[in-house]
C-alpha cells in the first residue's frame, strides 16, 4: 500500500503540472459555418446510422435520439443501438464500416478510457476513429452521507488522511468515469480511500443513501434531487469550473488546481472518411446542437452544449486517452 501511495504521490504531481487544455465551448453564429459548408460538394444521398454503443432509453441514446429527431443534411438518421462490452461492440462495428460518411458513433468518455481499460481491442482508438465533434460535457459531483463530518473539499481530505483506507467511495463499476473521477481525486489529494464497485449508479447510490459507503462521484442529475432532499451531502462538482445548475456549489479543482473529471459525449467517424464529409457532418450537427430547443433540452440537468471544431475534439480525445490511461495504469484497473 505504501509503494502505491508513492506512485499515486508521483502520479498526481504530474497531472497537477500537465492540465493545460481548456475546454472551448462553440458559440459560434451560422454564417461562418454555412459559408464552409458551401465550398463543399458532398450531399448525401440516404439515411444516416448513428450508432449507440449502449443500451435504449440511457444518456447517450437519448442525445442521439435528439440529434435524429432533427435529421442531418435533410437525410432521416436511424438510431442503431449496439450496446454490450462497455461500448466496444457499437465502436468495433464503427471503426469497420465504409467511411462514407453515413455511418456515426454517438460515444462517451469510456471510448477513450477503453483504450487503456482493456488489454485488446479488436480496433485501434486513436487510429481508426475521426473526431467529429464534442457534443455535450457535464461534470460529476462530490457527495457523502450525511454522517460523515467533512462539508468541504479541504474538510474531506483532512478526514481522509486522518484515517487512511477508511473512507469507502461508490461508484457503477471498475474503469468507469465516476470510478476513475474517485482514483484521480486520490491521487491529487494524495489520500488513502477504497473503491467498492457496483454493477451501475443506482445500486451504488442506494448503499450511499444506507450509510454502508461514505462517498460516491455521481451525475449531477442523478444528485441534485438527493442533495436537496438532504440525503446526501453535496461536497463539490469535479468539472474545470461550477456547475451552472449548482453555482454556490464549489468545483474540486478549487481546491485541488488541476483537478477535472467530467463525463463527456462526442461524434466520431470511421478513418479514411474524406475531410470534406467530417466538415459537412460537423457544421449540420453542430447547427442542430445551436438550436434553442435542442439546447435546453439537453442542457436541463447540467449538462453543457460544446460544439467544438474536429481538430479540438481531437487533440482532447488523445489527451483524454493518455489522462486516463495513466490513471487507470496507476491503479491496477483492468477490465479483460
Amino acid at each position: 500500500m505504501k509503494s502505491l501511495l508513492i506512485g499515486i504521490t508521483a502520479l498526481a504531481t504530474f497531472l497537477s503540472a500537465n492540465q493545460a487544455l481548456t475546454q472551448t465551448l462553440v458559440r459560434a453564429d451560422s454564417a461562418p459555418a454555412a459559408a464552409k459548408a458551401a465550398t463543399v460538394e458532398w450531399v448525401p444521398n440516404r439515411p444516416f446510422r448513428l450508432i449507440v454503443p449502449y443500451p435504449a432509453g440511457g444518456t447517450v441514446d437519448t442525445i442521439a435520439r435528439e440529434i435524429a429527431a432533427h435529421g442531418i443534411l435533410g437525410q432521416q438518421v436511424v438510431v442503431d443501438n449496439r450496446p454490450g462490452a462497455n461500448g466496444i461492440i457499437g465502436s468495433d462495428i464503427t471503426a469497420k464500416s465504409t467511411p462514407d460518411g453515413n455511418t456515426i458513433l454517438l460515444h462517451s468518455i469510456s471510448h477513450a478510457i477503453n483504450a487503456t481499460l482493456y488489454k485488446k481491442l479488436p480496433y485501434d482508438t486513436l487510429k481508426d476513429f475521426v473526431a467529429v465533434t464534442k457534443v455535450l460535457q457535464q461534470p460529476n459531483m462530490l457527495v457523502a452521507h450525511p454522517s460523515i463530518s467533512a462539508d468541504s473539499v479541504k474538510a474531506l481530505v483532512e478526514l481522509a488522511k486522518s484515517k487512511p483506507g477508511h473512507l469507502t467511495y461508490a461508484s457503477p463499476g471498475s474503469g468507469s468515469s465516476p470510478h476513475l473521477a474517485g482514483e484521480l481525486f486520490r491521487a491529487m489529494a494524495g489520500i488513502d480511500i477504497t473503491h467498492v464497485p457496483y454493477r451501475g449508479g443506482p445500486q451504488a447510490m442506494t448503499d450511499l443513501l444506507a450509510g454502508r459507503v461514505a462517498l460516491s462521484f455521481q451525475s449531477v442529475s442523478f444528485s441534485m434531487p438527493l442533495a436537496k432532499a438532504g440525503k446526501v451531502k453535496a461536497i463539490a462538482v469535479t468539472g474545470a469550473t461550477r456547475s451552472k445548475v449548482a453555482p454556490d456549489l464549489p468545483a474540486v479543482a478549487e481546491f485541488i488546481p488541476g483537478y477535472e473529471a467530467s463525463t463527456w459525449y462526442g461524434i466520431f467517424v470511421p478513418t479514411g472518411t474524406p475531410a470534406k464529409i467530417v466538415a459537412r457532418l460537423h457544421d449540420a450537427i453542430v447547427a442542430t446542437l445551436l438550436k434553442s430547443s435542442v439546447r435546453d433540452r439537453l442542457t436541463a440537468n447540467g449538462a453543457e452544449i460544446v460544439g467544438d471544431t474536429s481538430e479540438h475534439f481531437a487533440a482532447a480525445f488523445k489527451t483524454d486517452i493518455a489522462k486516463w490511461g495513466r490513471i487507470v495504469t496507476a491503479a491496477g484497473v483492468r477490465n479483460d
